[in-house]
């Protein structure tokens, strides 16, 4: 698929009307209440979503669910390392690096990978059955525990959005990097993040559409997470418990871990959506989450070990976003790691670097206690 540009119609975002129905939440709930979210009465109104879900094609939601793909230039230095099978880190460092290098995503013969399969559960949050993909390492066996890291899509994504974007290349790096024997095998859990309690409600580019959005924090602490540490043979404890986002997923990666950071020992907030902070941006108006001054960790809080920002320096949805969380969190003394992917877009380039950095962090840091 080439690579393409989503300002096209940036036109029509911005006069589609999308309204959002009500989110149940639990009397523990860590966001807004229900009585902020407004049901859908007015026929027109719905009519102009199915006309806005008409017009925008699979393609264009995809790009803002998991990255506009770009063209593979590594083809043939792919299918050199699956030959040759090169190791990719010889010497292990913290360094950052922009781009994820060629030998992590390469398809190796001699590497087995696990497959993504489906699962729902319970969720009190919304009052519905809600489902999951999870990527199981190739020799899953529940004589034996693995950490688990939660992989969050961007707006008008579900479930089955990061399983079904093979170009992100989610499989060959959490599996080459166990191969290598760089991090442990790594159980990847993708849930649909759009927290809504009628199952009719469709995402959109307005505030109160992207309110489920700001729900899953709660979906995500009080049901999905019990439910797979119940049901899979994971390893507890923040230090085996890693968060990571891109766009929409990436704003919610940043806010879920200012709220809940003793959870997360690792996380990577990738091409974060506005909307922490209140502001107007190309697509619409958002109301923020939380002041700029809270745009940190509560003092005395337990921290992650490693939180990393990214974003491409030509990223053509999100823009300079990212960039202005990361000079927040300075202002605000809030450790973290912040860079930027040369001349990427809001795209698979991104992603793929910031997961690879996410785990890199995590070899590191397990190699060097």
């Amino acid at each position: 698929m080439k690579r393409k540009t989503i300002s096209l119609f940036i036109a029509f975002i911005m006069t589609a009307q999308i309204c959002a129905c009500g989110t149940n939440q639990q009397e523990e709930s860590i966001v807004t209440s229900s009585s902020e979210i407004t049901e859908v009465t007015e026929e027109g109104k719905a009519s102009e979503e199915g006309k806005a879900s008409d017009e925008m094609s699979a393609e264009d939601k995809g790009s803002f669910a998991t990255g506009i793909v770009t063209e593979d230039e590594t083809t043939e230095a792919s299918s050199e390392v699956a030959q040759v099978g090169e190791d990719p880190l010889s010497v292990l460092n913290d360094e950052i690096e922009e781009r994820c290098p060629v030998t992590v995503t390469a398809t190796r013969n001699n590497v087995a990978y696990g497959k993504f399969s489906h699962g729902t559960y319970d969720s009190k949050t919304c009052g519905l059955e809600r489902g999951y993909s999870i990527l199981l390492p190739a020799d899953y066996n529940t004589d034996k525990q693995y950490p688990v890291l939660y992989l969050l899509h961007g707006i008008f994504g579900n479930e089955y959005s990061f399983s079904g974007d093979a170009s992100n290349k989610i499989k060959e790096i959490v599996g080459n990097m166990a191969a290598d024997g760089l991090i442990e095998e790594t159980i990847v859990v993708c849930p649909n993040m759009y927290a809504s309690s009628d199952p009719k409600q469709q995402p959109g580019f307005d505030a109160e559409s992207c309110l489920p959005y700001d729900n899953f924090i709660n979906d995500l602490v009080f049901d999905l997470m019990p439910h797979i540490e119940s049901e899979y043979s994971v390893l507890t404890g923040r230090e085996n418990t890693y968060l990571a986002g891109f766009s929409m997923g990436g704003r919610e990666t940043l806010f879920i871990t200012l709220q809940k950071p003793e959870l997360f020992g690792y996380v990577c907030s990738i091409s974060a959506a506005p909307g922490i902070v209140a502001t107007t941006d190309k697509f619409m108006t958002h109301p923020g989450q939380l002041p700029e001054s809270e745009v940190k960790f509560a003092d005395g809080a337990v921290v992650p070990k490693k939180f990393i920002l990214c974003c491409g320096t030509r990223d053509s949805v999100v823009g300079t976003y990212p960039k202005s969380y990361h000079e927040l969190l300075e202002t605000n003394g809030t450790d973290h790691i912040w860079y930027e992917v040369t001349g990427a877009d809001h795209d698979n380039n991104v992603i793929k670097s910031g997961l690879y950095n996410l785990f890199k962090q995590i070899a590191y840091d397990k190699a060097n206690p």
